[in-house]
């Protein structure tokens, strides 16, 4: 049956195969004008829905920080942005802080060399100054996790000292004395001489930016004239013709200008009270019993109206020999830090009691030893927790927060350049 069949097809083909092969033809034009057009829009909808998920999918997620109040007091450690940018570094510092009656977290964000330490996004401003090195990639996040942890987070700003803007704009630094070169300290860093207004606009561009990913404080350190290097063959392009103190006081009052009485334009740096931007500034220990300006500029009374905070860095083994007496300042920590921060408080006082005060129309001054404005409670000093010439542990240490505590100040902060800090000397948590 099978072959009889099969001999049949072939005899049709034989004798009909043009017709054949035109219905074949026939039967694929109409397959293929009916069938391609759905397959073809099949994929065109496919196609525009994968757009329309990659488009939902491509939406940029826009971060909004939290912020920390300023705790009452502050009692802090700082942090290179080396270690910040190393997980397994400072996993122990925060470790030390969780344990013990530290809240309060310095990171670096600009130090000497001029660079910017975390991304720079959506700033095109800032970010073509090209001083962005990346260190800590993902310093929002850990300043969010610090924040759950409810630890108040300041980041650090050097300010004239700045080695990779000096490269950037020479013309706008710190010369020999004929004014051929750039000028370099006795480290062989450069600086930015502190009249620049276009560099005072580079730190606001970059104190703002380091609002949006979270920072609480801005702490301003370097806030002076240079004074380690050959002081004979130095010049200031931008302030030969003003006072190195005039110089300071109005790059401060620059500060506070931009940054703290600005309420129109609140939403960059935070909102009004105590969940806006607080500012600090980090000040030469001398500054609080020295009655000039030790040719740096910083004068105690002209920093305390334009901060939130003034960071006296009352390290005793900075002080010269002799100082207050003593041979050797450092291996006397309590002695020196009260007889310091004792002097900065009676003179905190004694401006606040001369300041005049505007409420409304009246103007008011402090009466009876009764401060108006609190310029007091605005210090908060730097102790050390490293030696130069001796060892410094618990009993160093402790000993310059209790001389912090006995002059009527609660608020300071560690420093340790190399971020090893003496957990014996502070209290558990």
């Amino acid at each position: 049956m099978l072959f009889s069949t099969t001999g049949m097809v072939k005899r049709i083909l034989n004798k009909h195969g043009d017709i054949v092969f035109l219905c074949l033809v026939i039967v694929c034009v109409v397959l293929i004008l009916f069938l391609l057009p759905r397959i073809l829009s099949s994929h065109y909808f496919s196609t525009a829905d994968e757009k329309a998920v990659s488009t939902t999918t491509a939406k940029k997620i826009i971060f909004i920080p939290s912020y920390v109040s300023t705790p009452e007091p502050v009692k802090g450690i700082y942090m290179t942005s080396w270690v910040a940018g190393t997980p397994s570094l400072r996993a122990g510092l925060v470790k030390l802080i969780d344990e013990t009656e530290l809240n309060t977290l310095v990171i670096d964000i600009k130090d000497y060399s001029g660079k910017i330490v975390f991304p720079i996004e959506d700033n095109p401003k800032l970010k073509d100054h090209g001083s962005e090195e990346v260190r800590v990639k993902d310093l929002q996040d850990f300043i969010e996790t610090l924040h759950k942890k409810q630890v108040y987070v300041i980041g650090r700003i050097a300010v004239f000292q700045d080695e990779y803007f000096v490269k950037h704009r020479p013309d706008l630094a710190v010369k020999n004395k004929s004014g051929t070169a750039v000028w370099k300290d006795r480290k062989g860093i450069s600086w930015i001489d502190p009249a620049s207004r276009e560099y005072w606009e580079y730190i606001i561009l970059l104190t703002k930016e380091s609002r949006k990913i979270g920072f609480d404080e801005i702490n301003f350190d370097y806030i002076r004239f240079p004074s380690d290097g050959n002081m004979q063959d130095i010049s200031f392009p931008h302030s030969s013709t003003t006072s190195k103190a005039i110089v300071l006081k109005e790059f401060f009052q620059y500060l506070q200008h931009q940054l703290i009485l600005p309420m129109s334009d609140i939403g960059d740096i935070g909102d009004i009270g105590e969940s806006r931007l607080k500012i600090s500034a980090d000040l030469f220990g001398m500054t609080t019993t020295a009655v000039d300006d030790m040719g740096i500029g910083q004068l105690l009374e002209n920093t305390l109206p334009y901060f939130d905070y003034v960071m006296p860095m009352v390290y005793p083994s900075h002080y010269p020999p002799t100082f207050d007496g003593f041979k050797d300042p450092e291996a006397h920590p309590y002695e020196i830090v009260y007889f310091a921060m004792k002097s900065a408080v009676t003179r905190a006082e004694a401006l606040a009691s001369t300041t005049p005060v505007v409420d409304g129309d009246t103007v008011t001054t402090g009466q009876a030893g009764q401060s108006v404005v609190d310029y007091k409670n605005k210090l908060r000093p730097w102790l050390q927790d490293f030696g130069l010439k001796m060892d410094y542990g618990p009993a160093e240490v402790k000993a310059q927060i209790k001389a912090t505590n006995d002059v009527g100040l609660s608020s300071w902060v560690l420093w340790s350049a190399s971020n090893k800090y003496t957990q014996s000397a502070l209290k558990a948590d």
